[in-house]
């Protein structure tokens, strides 16, 4: 009958709509587990990155002045076509120091892209470290795109043991290695966005950098290494 069919349509709708439902949340469910594993790993490697930085005798500069810094960026892996086609850029994260207790806050994820970061002399991937100076650096990174150079000042970081003394004033300072030598990469031109799918896999749920840097609602464990690595670092 007539009643019968419109039945069987409705039974075979349902069907089809509640298997697409149950596809998309455990494709949903994949794609989260591979960010959070691709998050944990960038924390890691940030890690490995910083503590390199450290035992690296030219970055006397850096050494002397992290203390001073409101906030550290540090990027693993910087790739030519990292970011888009043509282009170079990479993946790190953003930790901010507290200045009344030192402790250093979780990370927060971004993405840096540039056609002109520098790797054109010959490099084609680079690990950078990037020290933020001043407040106007450290609340420029809580928007969602920030364009050192343009939105904030940027400079080259000094390297080497005569530097340790060399003035350099600058909202955000760049130091820049290719397989443990050091390069002269200029930040300046390249976009610095909010990683907001890696932010959320991290920590489970949609943050904002704010949420992670200054209100900190948001907590992971798994960053303890990176944390206590940066605070023993700045004493």
């Amino acid at each position: 009958t007539g009643m019968s069919r419109l039945i069987m349509r409705v039974a075979v709708f349902m069907f089809f709509g509640l298997f697409f439902v149950m596809s998309f949340n455990m494709i949903s469910a994949e794609a989260d587990a591979d960010e959070n594993v691709e998050a944990q790993s960038l924390v890691s490697k940030a890690r490995a990155t910083f503590e390199s930085f450290m035992a690296d005798d030219g970055m006397v500069w850096l050494h002397k002045n992290l203390k001073d810094a409101r906030g550290v960026l540090i990027v693993p892996q910087m790739l030519k076509g990292g970011f888009f086609l043509g282009a170079s850029g990479g993946s790190g994260v953003l930790l901010v120091r507290d200045e009344k207790t030192g402790e250093w806050s979780e990370p927060a994820f971004y993405h840096i892209g540039s056609v002109s970061l520098g790797l054109q002399v010959g490099a084609s991937a680079a690990e950078v470290v990037m020290l933020v100076m001043t407040k106007k650096g450290a609340d420029a990174l809580l928007a969602t795109r920030v364009k050192p150079g343009g939105d904030v000042s940027a400079a080259l970081g000094p390297y080497g043991a005569g530097m340790a003394a060399k003035g350099v004033t600058a909202d955000i300072i760049s130091f820049a290695r290719t397989k443990g030598a050091y390069l002269g990469l200029s930040v300046e031109g390249s976009v610095i966005d909010t990683a907001d799918s890696l932010n959320k896999a991290y920590y489970g749920k949609p943050v904002v950098p704010a949420d992670i840097l200054i209100i900190h609602n948001v907590t992971n464990p798994k960053s303890a290494e990176l944390r206590s690595a940066l605070k023993k670092a700045a004493k």
